[in-house]
């Protein structure tokens, strides 16, 4: 039976919170990367696909600590922040900053995946009647990129609700503040008494993650019939 206690519910109320942001803020900027690696040609385009993909293969706790150092307050930006009074380490803006750095290259894929499959001729039947490249990024190239904006919406907030590693380095596991649900697990698994609070946030994580993959399985099948 599941058992969960007042700080349960936060840390699930926090995940959600921290996946839904992270995931609506990197949307406007991989829609943008993969169209640039996409359609654009430029130098350094190599590196860029480099640099988008590399939070696939570093260990979350480097892209936490590079975070940090980036950050917090002897870094470049955080140095800024705090001199205009504003903190983001071991805050919950630290945590979604850190889920959307180590999901973004999902949601880029995705997005790169349907923009490869769009037929050329349709973009350039668009400019042979005239439209400019906005009516031909809103007409054509959006329309037809919808299913890997959701494919790559969902990757991505499933990444985020288990993200952990980069998470505790920059936004710490603080209970009610940034304490996610992977942070309360770590937290009960570290206690031999709580085996079951574990197991019972395990099995609302399963069930969250389920849902999630659900309705992308049906919106991705709606998609793919109107299509």
């Amino acid at each position: 039976m599941i058992s969960l206690a007042p700080s349960d519910y936060d840390a699930i109320r926090l995940s959600l919170q921290v996946a839904i942001a992270a995931t609506i803020l990197s949307l406007p900027f991989g829609f943008a990367v993969a169209y640039l690696i996409t359609f654009v040609q430029f130098r350094g385009k190599v590196f860029l696909e480099v640099v988008v993909n590399l939070p696939l293969t570093l260990p979350p706790v480097v892209i936490g600590y590079f975070l940090l150092l980036f950050l917090g307050k002897k870094g470049w930006l955080g140095s800024l922040l705090n001199d205009a009074g504003m903190r983001l380490i071991f805050t919950l803006k630290a945590a979604v900053i850190a889920s959307a750095v180590v999901g973004f290259p999902l949601l880029v894929r995705s997005l790169r995946i349907a923009m490869e499959g769009i037929d050329p001729q349709l973009i350039n039947a668009s400019r042979t009647l005239g439209a400019c490249c906005y009516d031909t990024l809103l007409t054509v190239i959006l329309p037809l990129s919808l299913p890997g904006l959701v494919a790559g919406s969902s990757l991505m907030f499933a990444r985020s609700l288990g993200e952990f590693g980069a998470t505790i380095i920059v936004a710490g596991n603080i209970p009610s503040v940034t304490q996610t649900i992977p942070m309360a697990i770590y937290e009960y698994a570290s206690s031999p008494t709580s085996e079951m609070m574990a197991l019972s946030l395990c099995l609302v994580s399963v069930a969250i993650s389920m849902v999630v993959l659900y309705l992308h399985e049906i919106m991705a099948k709606k998609m793919a019939r109107k299509a």
